[in-house]
């Protein structure tokens, strides 16, 4: 689990397919890599890939077939930035929201509009994503936690404070670029268990066919 606050701008140094539909990432992250070990989960532009060995300040990760499908990973070539954030620890502080580092799809952006002291950035959203998304509700695009500002049947747009510019890949996203989606993850359950209830699964709720709390019988 992360919480989609980026902790370090790292730099892809190597990849290399790995037979069948799998590839191998090696990337450079001083903060992260510090205290990394094998097994241990690092969601890097969003994507939540487990470490399989550490070289002094540069990590590798498997990457299987489907996060290729599913993301934009497979596009990473050497010299890439990338957002790096380890695992969220019990007990620390939720800057951001709650984020898997599932990536639920891949979308785009599609413009920029500076202003004084933030940027507005319009993206791409797949259509079957859109449920999903609610104005002032949370997104996290490339592992960042942002806030939606507007939403259409296929678009979204936020706002982006200067710290965000600087230290997270957003910064030089260029109209066009890919970019990696997923939304929150409370949507997707509350849509579940209303779509249970709708074909008569879920326990009854109080007044719902089932007893009332603290009342007795007629």
């Amino acid at each position: 689990m992360f919480t989609g606050i980026v902790e370090e701008l790292g730099e892809v140094v190597r990849t290399a397919e790995t037979g069948g539909d799998s590839a191998l990432v090696a990337i450079r992250g001083p903060l992260v890599a510090s205290d990394a070990r094998h097994g241990d989960s690092i969601a890097v532009n969003g994507v939540c890939l487990t470490v399989v060995d550490v070289d002094d300040d540069v990590f590798t990760a498997d990457v299987m077939g489907e996060t290729l499908r599913r993301s934009a990973l497979g596009a990473l070539r050497p010299g890439a930035p990338v957002n790096l954030e380890r695992a969220a620890a019990l007990g620390s502080r939720l800057g951001g929201h709650l984020v898997q580092g599932h990536v639920d799809g891949v979308g785009a952006v599609l413009s920029r509009q500076p202003a004084a002291q933030w940027e507005t950035v319009r993206f791409r959203l797949p259509a079957a994503l859109s449920r999903y998304v609610v104005e002032k509700g949370s997104i996290t695009v490339d592992g960042v936690s942002l806030t939606v500002a507007d939403v259409g049947p296929d678009w979204f747009t936020v706002g982006l404070i200067p710290t965000t510019l600087k230290l997270t890949t957003l910064g030089e996203r260029a109209v066009g670029d890919a970019v990696n989606l997923e939304v929150d993850v409370l949507a997707k359950y509350v849509e579940r268990l209303l779509g249970d209830r709708a074909v008569g699964g879920g326990v009854p709720l109080a007044g719902e066919g089932g007893p009332t709390p603290g009342g007795g019988g007629r």
